[in-house]
Formats: structure tokens, C-alpha cells, sequence
């Protein structure tokens, strides 16, 4: 068993990040696992140097120990770009020249999540993808072909969730406009390359997840087993952002004090533990178990803050 911390070095830890590594924590070294530190940094504009060390030690000071990294998303751009390669080897990517604006004029978000490419790109000749480009100026996207299938799985959290891949998502990005690599495409890769097979992350990516096992499959890739915790979320069910500095590791070790105490309250809070009492996570491990993890939470689906 391989679980991983994925932090992406865009500001300091929230209660909901804490959340979701304990869990991911929890899941592995309950069953004698180890787990992996990747700083998930693909996003150049807003991943900053000071958050890297900052996510290190905010890791380190709660109690959350990992075995092998830190690795950085950075450092992979051969493996996604072998990835890419071997997909667009076999005729499965395309460039597409719509814009964010023209996605949601065409299609509603689906689910409340995101609109479902229509194919807008899909069927244009060499000569409409010239026209295209000059047209824009831009550099195109490359979306990956998708079939007509349901994918699926069986959450640890969520229990079992379904896609029809045609309907319900669309061909979806491998690598974005500005030529980095999408998120999709490089966790598949770098879970697979470091071992990962125990992923814990929130439920709004639970949406991600059939994509990615559709990803595996047609790179020869081993799977993982999943759980897509509850979202922490604030006042009127607006989820914790690293951005507003919701419930941030800072402000909250000056409510609570020490990192036990922090940890208490949220295991308290999310059912992780029978009282809010400072605990460790080392603390924690006797009373958990992944099997209990679908009745554990009071709500699978978010969580209010307090």
C-alpha cells in the first residue's frame, strides 16, 4: 500500500487539505503501507518557492511523516511528455482552439461541476486547424478522444460511481494552450512511475476519476484504490480556499494552540475520532480502519466547518 501527500505550493494548508492528507495517512499506514510527498507544481503562475517549504513543515509539525519524496510534478516533463507522445501515436489527441468562454456557451455544466466538451474541434481538417490557428493566434490545447464506455469504480467513501465518458465528460485536456501538461495526464503518469496505488483526496474530484482510469488503461498503467473524502466546507457551503485563507494552518494553530489540538478538532469534527480531543495522527491509527471509512463520516459529502 502507496498513499501520497499531493500539495500544490499555492499558500499555506487549510483544514480541508489537513483533512484529507490525515485520511490519506490513516488509509496507508493502517495497512502497513508507506507514503509518497509529490508537490504537485504544474500550475507555474501561482506554485511559489516559499510555499514548498512552507507545505514541508506544516507536514512535518502535524505529524504527517512521509517515506519517500519530496518528488516535483516539475521535474517529470519527459515521462508526461513520453505519455503524450505514445497517445498522439496513436491518432487519440487533437488540437482544439476553443476558448473557457466559448466551452460554457456551448454546453452547461454538468453536474454542477463542468460543461461536457461538445467535440467542437474534434472533426476539422488540416486546413480548418490552419484557418483556426491563424485566425486565433493561439497555440492550441490538445484534447484526448474519448469512447462511448462507462468507466468506474468503487470508492472506499463514495461506494460505486459511474461515467459514460462520451456523455457525461467529452474529450478532455492532455495539455493545456500554454504547453504544460494537463493535471489529468501527469497524476496518472506519476502515480503509476512512484508506486501510488492508495489515492485520498477530496469528492469534488471524484468527478476526475474515470478519466484517469481510462488514462491508465490505454497507457498499460496499474490502477488504485480510491477514496474521495468529504468536502470542509464554510458559510453557506462555500468550500475552503487557500486563496481566501480559509481556516489556514497559521490561523489556526492561533485558535487551537498546538498541531494535536488541530488535529483533534478535525478528526472530532469529521467522525475520524469519538471526541474532539488533541490527538496524533500516531494516535489515531489504533482506532481507525479503512474498511469503516463509508460509515465513518456524517455526511459523505460535505462537512461544515466549525
Amino acid at each position: 500500500m502507496v498513499g501520497r501527500f499531493a500539495p500544490s505550493p499555492t499558500g499555506r494548508m487549510h483544514a480541508g487539505n489537513i483533512f484529507a492528507a490525515l485520511v490519506a495517512w490513516l488509509v496507508a499506514k493502517s495497512q502497513g503501507g508507506r507514503m509518497v510527498l509529490r508537490v504537485e507544481d504544474l500550475d507555474r503562475e501561482r506554485s511559489k518557492p516559499r510555499f514548498v517549504s512552507d507545505v514541508q513543515h506544516d507536514f512535518e509539525a502535524l505529524g504527517l511523516t512521509w517515506d519517500e519524496g519530496p518528488y516535483f510534478q516539475h521535474d517529470r516533463d519527459e515521462a508526461h511528455r513520453a505519455a503524450f507522445d505514445a497517445l498522439a501515436g496513436r491518432n487519440l489527441v487533437y488540437p482544439c482552439f476553443c476558448t473557457r468562454a466559448d466551452l460554457h456557451a456551448a454546453s452547461a455544466p454538468h453536474r454542477g461541476e463542468k460543461p461536457v466538451y461538445p467535440g467542437t474541434c474534434r472533426s476539422l481538417s488540416a486546413d480548418e486547424r490552419s484557418a483556426r490557428a491563424a485566425a486565433t493566434g493561439r497555440v492550441p490545447a490538445e484534447r484526448l478522444i474519448v469512447p462511448d464506455r462507462v468507466y468506474g469504480l468503487d470508492d472506499l467513501v463514495q461506494g460505486p460511481y459511474t461515467q459514460n465518458l462520451a456523455r457525461d465528460c467529452g474529450d478532455f485536456l492532455v495539455r493545456r494552450s500554454d504547453g504544460a501538461f494537463a493535471y489529468q495526464l501527469a497524476v496518472v503518469v506519476d502515480d503509476a512511475e512512484q508506486g501510488v496505488n492508495s489515492v485520498v483526496r477530496g469528492m469534488d474530484l471524484l468527478c476526475s476519476t474515470p478519466q484517469q482510469i481510462y488514462l491508465q488503461e490505454l497507457l498499460g498503467l496499474p490502477g488504485a484504490v480510491y477514496a474521495h473524502v468529504p468536502l470542509i466546507v464554510g458559510e453557506r457551503d462555500r468550500r475552503l480556499s487557500k486563496r481566501d485563507r480559509d481556516a489556514a494552518l497559521d490561523e489556526l494553530l492561533v485558535r487551537f494552540k498546538t498541531p494535536a489540538a488541530i488535529i483533534g478538532h478535525i478528526a472530532g469534527l469529521t467522525g475520524l475520532a469519538p471526541s474532539a480531543d488533541p490527538v496524533t495522527p500516531e494516535e489515531l491509527l489504533p482506532l481507525f480502519s479503512a474498511g469503516q471509512l463509508k460509515s465513518c463520516f456524517p455526511d459523505p459529502i460535505q462537512i461544515q466547518w466549525q
